[in-house]
């Protein structure tokens, strides 16, 4: 069995693996099992007020879980994405309220590896994926890291991360766009965008 389909198999049971992005290693749950997502924030011992990031594969894919989709969003998507920009949408009826913490938003990316690209294309889905460390610890940039956190949960290894810090979270409400945890991306990045 190769490890995209273990993992797979994995998240269609409601388990967690570690996953490669080009920012941070993530601790990844089937956003379609509640179980699943229950399982990240116990396992990274997250608390539950602490709303998840969603990866998709696509910007189809976003929008399908997302409403309010704007011209500056769809802007930005295309000039990011793959890549380490998280953008907070309002969310619609498929995103699970665990997921968000109980907000009417949640945060979507398109990650930038082709690894966790095909995961979430085989699944069929998106995937919830915090960092893959305890709460508050430093986020994992290797495999390595991620096994000495979680000895017990399966990681696909997917190399040294590229970029090595969190991505860049804005959110694109009307003509204004709002930084809330500043990365890679800089302000500059999205004004030019």
């Amino acid at each position: 069995m190769n490890d995209i389909k273990k993992a797979c198999d994995i998240l269609n049971d409601g388990g967690v693996v570690g996953i490669p992005t080009e920012t941070v290693y993530g601790l990844a749950g089937s956003i379609e099992s509640k179980e699943g997502i229950k399982n990240i924030f116990s396992t990274k011992e997250r608390p539950f007020f602490d709303p998840l990031i969603i990866h998709v594969a696509s910007i189809e894919q976003a929008k399908k879980y997302s409403k309010g989709w704007s011209k500056i969003t769809e802007k930005l998507a295309h000039a990011f994405w793959p890549g380490p920009l998280t953008l907070i949408l309002p969310k619609n009826e498929l995103v699970d309220d665990q997921i968000t913490s109980g907000l009417e938003s949640v945060g979507i990316r398109m990650p930038k590896h082709e690894m966790t690209l095909e995961l979430i294309n085989k699944l069929g889905h998106p995937i919830a994926a915090p960092s893959a460390n305890k709460f508050k610890k430093t986020s994992p940039t290797s495999a390595e890291h991620v096994r000495r956190e979680f000895p017990n949960i399966f990681i696909l290894d997917g190399g040294e991360c590229e970029v090595g810090i969190e991505s860049t979270i804005v959110s694109a409400v009307a003509d204004k766009v709002l930084i809330y945890r500043p990365g890679m991306i800089s302000k500059i990045d999205i004004q030019n965008a």
